[in-house]
C-alpha cells in the first residue's frame, strides 16, 4: 500500500489523541518525517467524568478505527498513557491485541512504547514527570513502579481541579521549571508522561541540564510507530542521547 497514493511513500500510520487533545498532532508532525503519512482519528469518552471518559477510550476504540475505512494502516498509536495508568498494561494490551487482529495493523499505546524505550537504554530508574491532578499522579507513579521501574524522583505542576483538561494550558518553561526542581542524579532517564504536555521544546533543555536521557510519550510513540514501519529514522536508544528519531530538532525549530 507504500505506493498505492501520491502521500506516504514510506509508510502512513494512524494517530488517536484523547478529544480535548491539542498537542498530539503538532507534535507528531514534527517528529515524523515527511515520507510518512500521519492520518488521525480521535479517542472518545465522557467529558465529565474523567476517569469514566479513559476508560471509554478503549471501549470507542473500535469506532475510532472504523473511521479509518478502507485505508491498511502500517501501524497505529494510541496517544493516551492515562488509559493504561487507569486500566493496566494488561488489560489495555489484551484490548489492543484483539483489535490489532481485527483491523490487521500493530497497535502501540504511548504507555508501551515509553517502556520498550526504556527497556532498550537498560534504565531501571527513572525521574518521572507527571503534569496530572493527584490521584492520577499517584496511579502513574504507581503503573511505573508496577512495571518494575524505580522512581527515583518525581514531580508535577498543579492542574487547579480534579480534572486532566489543564494539562493542555502547560508550556515549556514551566515544564522546565518543575523538572528542574527534581533530583535527577540518580536516574537513568527521565521520563516526561502525558501527551497533552507540550514536551518537544523541553526535552534539548531538559536534557542539556541534567545530562540523562529524556523521554516524552509523544516522542516515544513516534519512534515506536516508525519502528514498527521499518522506517531508517528509528534510531537505536543510546544512553547519551534524548533523540530517538533523526531530524526532529531541526524540524522543530522550523516551525
Amino acid at each position: 500500500m507504500r505506493d498505492d497514493f501520491e502521500y506516504g511513500s514510506a509508510g502512513i500510520i494512524g494517530i488517536a489523541p484523547p478529544q480535548s487533545n491539542p498537542t498530539v498532532e503538532p507534535e507528531m508532525a514534527t517528529l515524523l518525517p515527511a515520507d510518512v503519512t500521519m492520518l488521525t482519528t480521535r479517542l472518545r469518552g465522557n467529558m465529565l467524568d474523567t476517569r469514566k471518559r479513559f476508560g471509554e477510550y478503549l471501549i470507542n476504540l473500535k469506532d475510532s478505527l472504523d473511521g479509518y475505512g478502507a485505508i491498511k494502516l502500517g501501524a497505529f498509536g494510541f496517544a493516551c498513557t492515562a488509559t493504561s495508568y487507569l486500566l493496566g498494561e494488561r488489560e489495555a494490551s489484551r484490548e489492543f491485541d484483539k483489535l490489532s487482529l481485527h483491523f490487521g495493523y500493530p497497535i502501540i499505546s504511548s504507555a508501551q512504547a515509553i517502556r520498550i524505550a526504556l527497556s532498550e537504554l537498560g534504565a531501571a530508574r527513572i525521574a518521572l514527570f507527571g503534569p496530572y491532578p493527584g490521584w492520577l499522579q499517584e496511579v502513574s507513579q504507581r503503573f511505573w513502579f508496577e512495571s518494575g521501574f524505580a522512581l527515583v524522583a518525581k514531580t508535577g505542576v498543579d492542574l487547579g481541579n480534579g480534572d486532566t483538561l489543564g494539562i493542555y494550558r502547560l508550556r515549556t518553561n514551566s515544564i522546565v521549571e518543575a523538572v528542574s526542581r527534581m533530583d535527577w542524579s540518580k536516574a537513568d532517564a527521565i521520563v516526561l508522561t502525558g501527551t497533552g504536555a507540550p514536551t518537544l521544546r523541553a526535552i534539548p533543555e531538559i536534557a542539556r541540564l541534567s545530562g540523562k536521557p529524556v523521554f516524552s510519550s509523544n516522542l516515544c510513540l513516534a519512534w515506536a510507530l516508525l519502528r514498527e514501519i521499518g522506517h531508517k529514522s528509528a534510531l537505536p536508544v543510546w544512553a547519551d542521547q534524548s533523540v530517538l528519531i533523526k531530524g526532529w530538532a531541526d524540524r522543530l525549530d522550523r516551525r
